[in-house]
């Protein structure tokens, strides 16, 4: 396991010597220890990517030059999928299986970005039709310059390679801060990018605390644009500290998505699809369907059945057999969810199943799954993000209804709905106000297809040529080709 920041394509401590403890969650053992990186340190980073983009040349590569990079880079992951994977589950939790489609997709993820970095030579620029036939116009794209990358804990692997394949196909240079309790894999990805001969300078990751690393790339000036997965409240603030000096911004943030189950739904495949879209990496996803709304006619039978599939999950070790509900990724986190549910019962939720720590798990952030139903509307349960494996579960009677409860949100990541009829589903598809809907699933994710919200969800999208164009100026070239004097001043 590593333990260093990498800047500058070197291994290096933290300019002060600290370093803060990687704790197992299944076991609440502290495992390693990994350099806490300072102010100092990551202005270090931030000149190493600030010369590597305005000196070294790494912006002025051809796509298909950049694009062996990242296709290198791939294969590293590939070729150790297994071992990252077992970091993965060690540093987050989550069961192996889930780690090893995460490192699968992050691979994946460098491919496709390859493949687009080779199209910007193909296409890199567009020519514009004026009214004015003495003038030709073109606008070309262009990399936007240091991009501080600051990823969440949920998909510490995956995260990064959303942000930094993309950065790095545009012409981008990056600071990579991961989260502070999931921080292994991203360490991997330094090492990976090496042995894949990146340039110095080009990828610097800096490990340490959100309040002192995150912070010191925030307010940089020298970092062109600010790439932030993760809560409401800090997104706002990067906003705000980005407004200082207009850097440019993209934010994926919270949600509190919807998941509306009509009555001609195929209740195994309902529960099914309800269970995929919450417990899932135990709940601890952006975009989990956490609001169920479920018509009249098959609302009592659809319960039944989701608390009786729900007591069955297997919990354990996520390196353990047949487990698919690892321990939550934190005990600052578990705190949060018991509280959550704490907080609900006593707004007068009913606990139809779960919420208590498992028996036989005395040791390690465990949680079961909990299904909540009798939740009052204006309770936190029903509109705040708890990001744990907990899902309230209410009736509707109509599809308007359904409708206005589902949009009845600051948020608008995501949303899921469920019917046989396919013009009612796609009906109710257009009039989610979100960002990413589902019809007959939910979380499903492709590196094709953009990934981002509305309203307090965020701003941008990630994936798809969208998540390239994050990273990517437009510059408009306009020539005066007449052979005739301009004459305003001299005739």
């Amino acid at each position: 396991m590593r333990s260093e920041l990498y800047i500058d394509g070197t291994w290096r401590p933290s300019s002060d010597g600290r370093t803060f403890e990687v704790v197992d969650p299944a076991s609440e053992e502290v495992i390693h220890r990994i350099a806490a990186a300072t102010a100092e340190d990551v202005d270090l980073a931030v000149r190493a990517a600030r010369r590597a983009f305005d000196r070294d040349g790494w912006p002025q590569k051809t796509g298909a030059e950049r694009a062996r990079y990242l296709r290198a880079i791939a294969a590293g992951i590939r070729a150790r999928q297994a071992e990252i994977a077992r970091l993965e589950t060690i540093d987050n939790g989550k069961p192996l299986p889930e780690a090893d489609w995460d490192v699968a997709d992050a691979a994946g993820c460098f491919d496709f970005y390859a493949s687009l970095a080779e199209q910007l030579d193909d296409d890199p620029e567009e020519t514009i039709a004026l009214a004015d036939d003495r003038f030709t116009s073109r606008a070309v794209k262009e990399p936007i310059g240091v991009a501080g990358a600051i990823i969440p804990w949920n998909y510490p692997l995956l995260m990064a390679s959303w942000k930094v394949a993309p950065a790095l196909a545009a012409g981008c240079t990056v600071v990579l801060k991961p989260a502070e309790v999931t921080s292994l894999t991203a360490l991997e990805l330094a090492a990976v990018a090496e042995e894949a001969g990146l340039p110095p300078g080009v990828l610097n990751v800096v490990t340490g605390s959100g309040t002192v690393a995150g912070q010191a790339i925030i307010d940089h000036r020298d970092v062109d644009k600010l790439a932030f997965t993760g809560s409401g409240p800090v997104g706002s603030k990067i906003m705000a500290a980005a407004a200082r000096d207009i850097k440019r911004v993209s934010l994926e943030l919270g949600g509190k998505s919807p998941f509306v189950v009509f009555a001609d739904s195929d209740i195994d495949k309902a529960v099914e699809w309800i269970m995929f879209g919450i417990f899932w990496n135990q709940g601890q996803v952006c975009s989990a369907t956490s609001r169920v709304l479920v018509q009249e006619g098959i609302y009592a039978k659809l319960l039944a059945r989701l608390v009786t599939e729900t007591d069955r999950i297997r919990i354990g070790n996520g390196l353990d057999e047949g487990v698919l509900l690892g321990p939550l990724v934190s005990k600052k986190q578990h705190e949060q969810v018991v509280a959550a549910i704490e907080a609900a019962k006593a707004a007068g939720a009913t606990v139809a199943c779960g919420g208590t720590r498992p028996e036989g798990f005395d040791r390690g952030y465990y949680l079961r799954p909990t299904v909540l139903t009798d939740v009052p509307l204006d309770s936190a349960a029903w509109v705040e993000e708890i990001f744990g494996p907990v899902v309230c579960v209410r009736p509707f009677g109509t599809e308007e209804e359904a409708i206005a409860l589902a949009n009845d949100s600051r948020f608008g990541l995501a949303a899921a709905v469920m019917s046989a009829d396919d013009a009612r589903a796609e009906r109710v598809a257009k009039a989610f106000r979100a960002g990413i809907v589902w019809i007959n699933c939910s979380q499903p994710t492709f590196t094709e297809a953009p990934w981002g919200g509305y309203k307090q969800s965020g701003i941008g999208r990630e994936l798809g040529r969208w998540g390239l164009d994050n990273y990517l100026e437009v510059k408009q070239i306009t020539r005066y080709v007449s052979g005739e004097p301009w004459g305003w001043y001299i005739r």
